[in-house]
């Protein structure tokens, strides 16, 4: 096991999906996190406008091994930032391509996945320090705009749809040129009891994992 906590480059290369547990209790937290982590999963995020947000996070920043990246989703604010960094969360990620909440995470010294659906946002986003572009609503943005998109975004660009995706519709985003995706409630919503979450989380993995050597051949 890691004891020097994992960048966003290595949590990423270890399995390029961020979980999204959007309306998660603190109290449930641990025990689901564990089951995620032990799916392969290692970056998880928890929305800012999940009951007791901060509480969650910091017990994830706790109870998680050092390889797994924990922080913060649905963050509109420069306090914001700082308050997910105060609570032990390491990662900002945005709906949106909001330049100063961007560059306040960088300074904070925290990574930073902020929301885009144009390429005017993706762009203002990437040269505020993105480390990657999450591409939302995915549902608007399709695969054939994606590959639009990559055409003139620089290949090192991480890009991230989030929203509907499911294990069934990866693969053509993955041909499209994306990177990975956020998870949300096709592998955890409230009320999901552990063994469908485990199980949702298990068809993830094997989805991206054969998605990815299918690009590959």
């Amino acid at each position: 096991m890691k004891t020097i906590p994992a960048t966003f480059d290595q949590a990423f290369a270890d399995l390029p999906l961020i979980a999204i547990l959007r309306g998660i209790q603190p109290e449930e937290v641990k025990a689901l996190s564990i089951d995620l982590y032990e799916a392969g999963f290692r970056i998880i995020e928890v929305p800012l406008n999940s009951p007791s947000a901060l509480e969650s996070i910091g017990i994830l920043s706790r109870c998680l091994p050092a390889d797994a990246l924990v922080g913060a989703g649905t963050v509109l604010s420069t306090d914001a930032v700082r308050q997910v960094r105060d609570a032990g969360g390491r990662l900002i990620v945005m709906p949106h391509a909001d330049v100063q909440v961007i560059k306040e995470a960088k300074t904070q010294g925290l990574y930073c996945v902020p929301g885009a659906s144009s390429l005017t946002e993706a762009f203002a986003a990437m040269y505020a320090g993105a480390d990657a572009v999450k591409l939302f609503p995915a549902e608007l943005v399709t695969p054939p705009i994606v590959r639009a998109m990559r055409a003139v975004l620089p290949a090192s660009l991480r890009l991230l749809p989030v929203g509907g995706i499911t294990p069934d519709n990866m693969q053509p985003y993955l041909k499209a040129g994306v990177s990975g995706f956020g998870l949300g409630s096709a592998l955890y919503k409230p009320g999901m009891d552990a063994a469908a979450v485990r199980t949702q989380a298990r068809s993830f993995v094997r989805a991206i994992r054969e998605g990815v050597e299918k690009n590959l051949s």
